[in-house]
């Protein structure tokens, strides 16, 4: 078995353990310097809109090639008639396509910077394509994307707090769903890259997979402390930690899987293709998918804990489980590469003691005394009882019928 595969193993049954929950402040530290960050970059820079959401003239050149200042030469061209102060964007598009964005022109420069434009680049004047986009539509991009976004919140918050019935959990995933979106955002911010509606349906996108990270990571949570409610031998902030620690190989291979074929895009995009939807939807997918993988982990289980330390069964449990600790010298999980149980007792590291059975309990929650084996060589169970000598190993006593002749 490979190490990657003896390492999740080692995490799964408890070996190994990360302490998640128990280094939460120094992961919202992290988080809280990632997105103080990203909140400057809309002070000092703000996002490069594209003409979709601000309104303007485009032009696309078709050439079967292009000089290395191809940028001045069409900024050049765009002055020549629109005036000195005028601004132009131009990229690249494809190897063989010039895109030059500019402010809404009059109907009359448009024209003559198309005709401009085709003599820059030695083309005829068909081979350059005109577009006009109004402010008014761009604004109209903008509200529906504001109100999908609300609208998915909503539904999905809602559907969490039925389905977990418990309206923490609910919002300890969007509060990561925030977390996801303003470091997303914020990168776009510093990095100057164009936001199209191509970047919006990214974004939205991104929403989702962070969320199924986090239900994935939420369920393991939900069934591990329905466990401790039972055995009463773990706290809730032990049992969520282990749920973290279950599902980390998962979520990383999954995160791996499918970053892999969005680099693949990307690195065409940069090399071949140039700017535009494919480029624009990629890089959204690209980094949220990133950060969603880290929320899910660092962020969304550890809040949950922070949520529910006061709740009155999480007070209790961890009242009785912590009791239990002490009584059998039980100490904190173990950190990555050392085994579980680490400096404690032999008898809080035997399999015996394991937290999904070991001693019973009262009605109460407190435990039953354990009677001694009066034999301390004779076989037991987890309870610290006899085993009767006829389910000891070795050949059983079955009773033996009369033979007929003696009947």
């Amino acid at each position: 078995m490979s190490r990657m595969a003896d390492f999740g193993n080692d995490l799964y049954t408890g070996k190994r353990s990360i302490d998640f929950v128990g280094k939460a402040k120094t992961w919202y530290a992290i988080s809280a310097v990632i997105m103080l960050i990203a909140l400057a970059g809309f002070g000092v820079r703000g996002l490069n809109l594209g003409l979709e959401f601000e309104g303007g003239s485009e032009f696309r050149v078709s050439t079967t090639q292009t000089s290395g200042d191809y940028q001045q030469e069409a900024t050049d061209a765009v002055r020549e008639v629109a005036g000195p102060a005028a601004s132009a964007n131009v990229t690249l598009i494809g190897g063989n396509q010039v895109r030059v964005q500019t402010e809404k022109l009059p109907e009359t420069e448009m024209n003559d910077v198309g005709s401009q434009l085709a003599q820059t680049f030695g083309v005829q004047a068909s081979d350059v394509t005109q577009n006009t986009i109004g402010a008014s539509w761009g604004a109209s991009v903008s509200q529906q994307a504001l109100r999908a976004l609300v609208v998915f919140l909503v539904i999905t918050a809602a559907l969490m707090a039925v389905y977990y019935r418990n309206w923490k959990m609910s919002l300890a995933a969007m509060v990561a769903l925030a977390h996801d979106m303003l470091i997303t955002v914020g990168i776009y911010t510093w990095s100057g890259f164009e936001v199209s509606p191509a970047t919006v349906i990214g974004f939205l996108t991104v929403l989702g997979y962070s969320l199924y990270d986090t239900v994935v990571v939420f369920d393991k949570v939900r069934e591990n402390t329905s466990d401790a409610f039972e055995t009463r031998r773990q706290t809730f902030a032990e049992s969520a930690n282990l749920a973290v620690n279950q599902t980390l190989v998962r979520s990383i291979n999954t995160t791996v899987i499918a970053v892999l074929p969005i680099i693949a895009v990307l690195a065409v995009g940069f090399a071949r293709v140039g700017p535009g939807t494919l480029l624009d939807l990629s890089l959204a997918l690209f980094v949220g998918m990133v950060v969603g993988a880290f929320s899910s982990v660092y962020i969304a289980t550890p809040l949950l804990v922070l949520l529910r330390r006061r709740d009155a069964d999480i007070v209790e449990l961890d009242k009785v489980a912590s009791r239990h600790h002490e009584r059998v010298g039980d100490r904190t999980p173990a950190t990555v590469g050392a085994p579980a149980g680490a400096g404690a007792s032999d008898a809080s590291s035997s399999p015996l003691r394991s937290s999904s059975a070991t001693t019973p309990t009262r009605g109460d929650g407190a435990e039953a005394p354990v009677t001694p084996s009066p034999d301390p060589d004779a076989e037991q169970t987890v309870t610290g009882r006899a085993v009767h000598r006829y389910a000891q190993s070795g050949p059983r006593n079955q009773p033996r019928r009369t033979p007929r002749s003696k009947r």
